[in-house]
């Protein structure tokens, strides 16, 4: 089955929960929180991160992601809680989904840097 953008996203959406900057500090506070940005580093370069977050290009998730590949990044495991985001959520949103595919079980979609940053959250 073909599908598009569109498509793409309500399934990624549907599996992803989309989570608040509070729910967020809230779940990093509890600690074995994976903050994840999926931004492109000349974005990343530009507006800086949430503190400790680990900066995975979107076309590199899956590599980083999965522990039998030779790129595997060790902070990716599956008893963490991995959350995302990016500069709209979209893209948060689909890696969300690649993430559940692969079988982690606890993955969040905070959405787009800048709520995160109007909220008061910090950055670096």
């Amino acid at each position: 089955m073909v599908l598009n953008v569109k498509q793409l996203m309500e399934a990624a959406n549907a599996a992803v929960p989309r989570i608040t900057p509070t729910q967020a500090q809230a779940m990093i506070a509890k600690g074995n929180a994976l903050i994840v940005d999926v931004r492109d580093a000349p974005e990343l370069a530009a507006s800086g991160k949430i503190p400790g977050a680990l900066n995975v290009s979107r076309g590199m998730l899956e590599f980083r992601a999965d522990p039998d590949v030779p790129y595997h990044d060790a902070n990716f495991t599956k008893d963490r809680t991995i959350i995302l985001y990016c500069a709209s959520g979209g893209r948060a949103a689909l890696s969300g989904k690649v993430l559940k595919d692969m079988g982690y079980p606890e993955v969040y979609n905070l959405g787009a840097f800048k709520d995160w940053v109007e909220a008061g959250g910090a950055t670096e």
